[in-house]
């Protein structure tokens, strides 16, 4: 068997499954998000959990969302704790202008050299990509990324 899958997806990901689904995106984004969840779930990949998700997740006002993200969350296989060189690096991708929260489950998903960032935050997405150099893992939408990875394996049956 292969090695699992180490995914991080930040909050915005983690809450997809738990928006309005009527436009398209966004039901596209929750249904994908719900695949990878069960993978997880099914232990054929692990997610993360951090300090930084699990603070955010305290500030959301809505305590019926909040249990059902740490539903999610239990799912995840590893939690990652704080450390000086997270806080550090996550300073240096706000100096880049990456937004607070952004920064940290970047550090956060960088110090475990995560297989996958999975956002569903475009601007987000599009900043990661401007600097290859300093955020060293793959981070993707969860729809591209499934997409990518059902092709691959559909490939790789075909081949085998």
């Amino acid at each position: 068997m292969t090695q699992p899958y180490v995914i991080y997806a930040d909050v915005c990901c983690l809450n997809r499954p738990l928006d309005d689904l009527q436009q398209s995106r966004v039901k596209l984004e929750a249904e994908a998000m719900l695949s990878i969840l069960q993978r997880c779930e099914d232990r054929e990949w692990s997610l993360l959990s951090s300090d930084a998700i699990r603070f955010e997740i305290a500030r959301n006002t809505d305590s019926s969302k909040q249990e059902q993200l740490e539903a999610i969350l239990s799912i995840a296989q590893t939690h990652l704790s704080s450390t000086p060189e997270i806080e550090a690096h996550a300073q240096e991708l706000m100096q880049l202008g990456f937004k607070f929260y952004d920064a940290l489950h970047l550090a956060f998903a960088q110090s475990a050299s995560v297989d996958i960032f999975l956002t569903t935050d475009d601007r987000l997405l599009r900043k990661a990509k401007q600097y290859p150099e300093i955020v060293t893992i793959p981070v993707e939408n969860p729809v591209v990324w499934l997409m990518k990875l059902l092709q691959e394996e559909n490939t790789n049956h075909e081949t085998s």
